[in-house]
């Protein structure tokens, strides 16, 4: 057994996060080469990457799900989590940037900034993760950094700062100007795993002495806006050293205020030993970040806590994998350490765990260690109560760390086994995914009895599905993917829900008067009671806000859940013999449908933000298919020779999508989609969902009699 120690300031806790297909795997599995990790460098399209280990990423050359391990470069040593680039796994990403201390976005030289590239930099700006980024693909035709940078600037936000400067492009890319060193680093065809580039003087004159010289220049101005002393030498005309730029480079970059850009093209082995430098050069410790801030779970008081391995223990849960041995758990140590065979504490279950086997990660692979200290991540083997986002603490000093937002699930389908004794074991199956993944959801159908999975996106329940097949032994039939509709009030109305029942011995008494109005679009059930005079007693109105949320959940007659509605409780009735927890549960309920009934039900239907890259020849067909397909079209705009057309698109008019843009651009144009809001369902179509939804329940009801 090896111990998991080492001194904070040299460990280094990154993400690789972009877009799907931008090539951060490949990025990934050169930087466990060289660095000596794996002694192979993994290939994504020869299904033998190691970061993508689970059969369905070989099969489909994507990663489906984060995975971390760990390296050495020039004596830092780096915990390392490769994330998916597609938008149907977007919680993966979620997770892993919660628990890191810096990030690479990678993109493609190219394509430039993609709709993923937009969502992962809004989540790490949302944990305000420090990043870098790394301009791949430089050798490929049509390869442009600068338009590359300039996407970063309008599409992200981003302040980029390029501390290489690439020469050449396309085919003709031959290596980078270092901008903050003065060399070049040049890389020989000859020299195919690209192990041993040349380091050479920048020319005293001549085109590239002008280009260094000029982009140099730009540098120095860019960080000179954070620094008084460099800000007087540039202006005065004075050399700025490695060292100076160095520094405040990287208190920018901590800072969140640039982000430094590096170049090259993993797939070919050039560019990614300068990037491993960035990384420990100017990435944070777990000790710049500061004290870990986070709030007692009895009192709501802050809480601090150094992030050293002498303070009290404060680590975050990030991850689940089910497992035959026990399910394995990721975690994130901030404070203290993590010990085999230690009591903790769970502050959001309130519950104490014991620590079993502690592991740190490579890949898919495991090397047992008796303690994970602060900084550090590794996996954990038999916690019983603890899922994504829960913190670990001691009980003598509680925290909780706070927890993680995941989108909600927009597509639905039926499930059932084709065994009806397989029933039971669908469900273990259905739940042990559940926990893994914190954007399924199963639920039954009263009405029906019917199972429903839901998920984000037609990939990701095919591939759950598949899991379903492989890793549980469970032979499924499945329905076709429908449309996670929602629904909300149409306009504030005010109910009077009396549900009195006499039945000879205790009867039920439970009057409730609310006021229901519909907020704005995305919040969720919101409840409030201004009771005054005891005319519903305390005790009574969570069991009114527990009813309204019930028949919120169940979706009224068509099924479809309730969202965006405020509820405030103003005025009851009660019994001192006869009112209950259950009687008040059912006026809750009975006051949800009234509403329904008196404000009218507006449908609702999620929409995706969709990018679609074609040659301009199938522009207008493109567009026309856009229109049939109730799209609004926001931008359209020039990448290149291709025509880029943005914009919103509900998501039942996406499926089969990718088959149709194939079809309509013979096999030229490309589409990427991402979860937006929620949006109001035109009355034509909405009608249409409600009789089908109808239609259904009474053929599926009429089935199981």
């Amino acid at each position: 057994m090896q111990q998991a120690r080492g001194p904070l300031s040299k460990l280094r806790n990154i993400g690789i996060i972009a877009h799907i297909d931008a090539g951060k795997t490949t990025v990934s599995e050169r930087i466990l080469y060289y660095t000596g990790r794996s002694h192979k460098m993994g290939e994504v399209h020869d299904g033998e990457s190691i970061m993508d280990f689970d059969p369905e990423e070989r099969a489909r050359g994507i990663t489906i799900g984060s995975a971390a391990t760990y390296c050495e470069w020039k004596g830092r040593r780096i915990n390392l989590i490769d994330t998916p680039g597609h938008v149907d796994f977007t919680a993966e990403v979620e997770r892993a940037l919660r628990v890191l201390d810096g990030a690479v976005g990678v993109f493609c030289a190219v394509a430039g900034v993609q709709p993923q590239s937009e969502t992962v930099w809004r989540q790490a700006n949302r944990y305000g993760v420090p990043r870098i980024a790394f301009v791949n693909k430089m050798d490929r035709t049509g390869a442009d950094f600068e338009k590359c940078l300039a996407s970063m600037r309008r599409r992200l936000g981003a302040k980029p700062v390029p501390v290489v400067w690439p020469i050449g492009a396309g085919a003709e890319f031959r290596g980078v100007l270092d901008l903050v060193r003065g060399e070049q680093i040049l890389y020989d065809d000859e020299d195919m795993l690209g192990k041993d580039p040349r380091h050479e003087p920048v020319p005293d004159s001549g085109p590239l002495r002008e280009l260094y010289e000029q982009r140099r220049a730009e540098l120095v101005e860019a960080i000179a806006d954070h620094s008084d002393d460099i800000l007087e030498r540039f202006l005065e005309g004075l050399e700025v050293s490695q060292e100076q730029i160095e520094t405040i480079l990287r208190a920018a970059t901590v800072l969140g205020l640039v982000t430094p850009v590096l170049c090259g093209t993993a797939l070919k082995n050039k560019g990614v030993q300068r990037l491993l430098d960035a990384i420990v050069d100017l990435l944070p410790s777990p000790l710049e970040l500061g004290a870990i801030e986070g709030e007692d779970p009895d009192t709501g008081e802050p809480v601090l806590l150094e992030p050293t391995p002498e303070a009290p223990l404060a680590a975050m849960a990030f991850k689940t994998v089910a497992d035959k041995t026990g399910d394995l758990t990721y975690v994130r140590v901030y404070a203290g350490k993590l010990e085999k065979g230690v009591q903790v504490y769970n502050a959001n279950k309130r519950k104490r765990e014991r620590i079993g086997r502690i592991y740190r990660m490579h890949a898919d692979k495991r090397e047992l260690v008796e303690q994970l200290p602060a900084g550090e991540i590794g996996a954990v083997v038999g916690l019983k109560h603890t899922l994504t986002g829960d913190t670990l603490c001691s009980e003598q000093r509680k925290i909780a760390l706070g927890s993680l937002r995941f989108p909600e699930p927009v597509i639905s389908q039926a499930i059932w086994p084709k065994r009806t004794g397989d029933k039971d074991k669908l469900g273990d199956a259905l739940a042990a995914l559940a926990k893994e993944d914190p954007t399924f959801r199963r639920f039954t159908d009263e009405e029906t009895g019917e199972v429903i999975i839901a998920g984000m996106g037609e990939l990701h329940l095919e591939i759950l599905t598949n899991r379903l097949r492989r890793d549980f032994k469970v032979e499924i039939e499945t329905g076709p993917p429908r449309v996670a509709y929602r629904q909300t009030l149409r306009r504030e109305v005010e109910v009077e829900a009396r549900h009195i029942k006499q039945t000879g011995g205790h009867g039920q008494f439970a009057v409730a008067h609310i006021r229901f109005t519909p907020v704005e679009s995305g919040s969720e059930i919101e409840f409030e009671d201004t009771i005054t005079g005891g005319v519903v007693p305390k005790e009574y109105i969570p069991s009114v806000e527990k009813g309204i949320r019930a028949e919120c959940e169940r979706g009224g007659e068509a099924g479809f859940p309730l969202t965006s509605i405020k509820a405030v409780l103003f005025d009851g009735k009660y019994h001192p013999v006869d009112s209950s927890d259950m009687a008040f549960q059912a006026a809750g309920r009975l006051a949800m449908r009234l509403a329904l009934e008196k404000g009218g039900a507006q449908l609702l239907e999620p929409m995706m933000q969709f990018e679609v890259q074609t040659p301009e020849e199938y522009l207008s067909a493109v567009i026309g298919d856009l229109n049939t397909r109730r799209a609004e079209i926001q931008e359209i705009g020039s990448e290149g020779d291709l025509k880029t057309v943005r914009g919103l698109i509900p998501v039942a008019e996406t499926f089969a999508y990718t088959t149709t843009l194939r079809s309509l651009s013979q096999g030229r144009a490309t589409s990427s989609l991402e979860p937006a809001a929620y949006a109001p369902v035109p009355k034509g179509i909405a009608d249409k969902v409600y009789e089908e939804a109808r239609k259904a329940k009474r053929e599926k009801a009429l089935a199981a009699r």
